[in-house]
């Protein structure tokens, strides 16, 4: 049952990273609407805490782990979409997408195969597998690659998948990779940019 529960959490984790994708590069949506988003979602994540509201309770029961459903239902969408709202706002159109898509499929890809294939252990994480990992790189440089060149794409995803397999802690909160995983993933790609490395 938990295996079911967090293959759709994954698979669901994918989905909203390529229907961002999609409705950004073609100006459908803005950070503006985001971080719309994003205020509505605290203000449900709220009330949700307290009430049961329709269509909110189903996506929670559906996808929510149940220790953060009692204290902050949502927490993952949430980083997800703050991660999002910032690579589109600091950096330009291209590195966001390719960022975005390096979250969507790096993170959600990785998290399927490991549970499902994965054998070896990191020595950087108890619970991430290797396995996991390298598909994560291999279909994030994919679908990054979209957007910018190949090289920057594999570049970036295997930094950004790197860093999601270390756990980093402020005053002993995790912080989420939802939110580190984008940010890593635009910062490398801006870096290679500006150092005009020739890729």
């Amino acid at each position: 049952m938990l295996h079911k529960f967090e293959f759709r959490r994954q698979v669901m984790h994918i989905l909203l990273g390529i229907i961002i994708v999609a409705l950004y590069s073609y100006s459908i949506i803005n950070p503006l609407m985001i971080l719309i988003l994003l205020i509505v979602g605290v203000f449900l994540s709220f009330l949700s805490t307290r009430f049961e509201i329709p269509v909110i309770s189903w996506f929670l029961k559906k996808f929510e782990r149940r220790k953060v459903k009692k204290t902050f239902p949502g927490k993952g969408v949430f980083f997800y979409l703050l991660g999002v709202f910032l690579v589109m706002l600091i950096f330009n159109k291209n590195t966001a997408l390719a960022a975005i898509t390096i979250l969507a499929l790096g993170d959600g890809i990785s998290h399927i195969i490991g549970r499902y294939f994965g054998k070896t252990k990191t020595f950087l994480s108890r619970y991430k597998l290797i396995e996991g990992s390298i598909a994560g790189f291999v279909a994030s440089s994919v679908g990054a690659s979209l957007f910018v060149s190949p090289w920057k794409a594999i570049i970036a995803s295997a930094v950004a998948m790197t860093v999601e397999l270390v756990e980093l802690k402020i005053s002993e909160e995790t912080v989420d990779d939802n939110l580190v995983v984008p940010l890593v993933a635009a910062a490398m790609i801006y870096i290679l940019d500006k150092v005009h490395l020739v890729i």
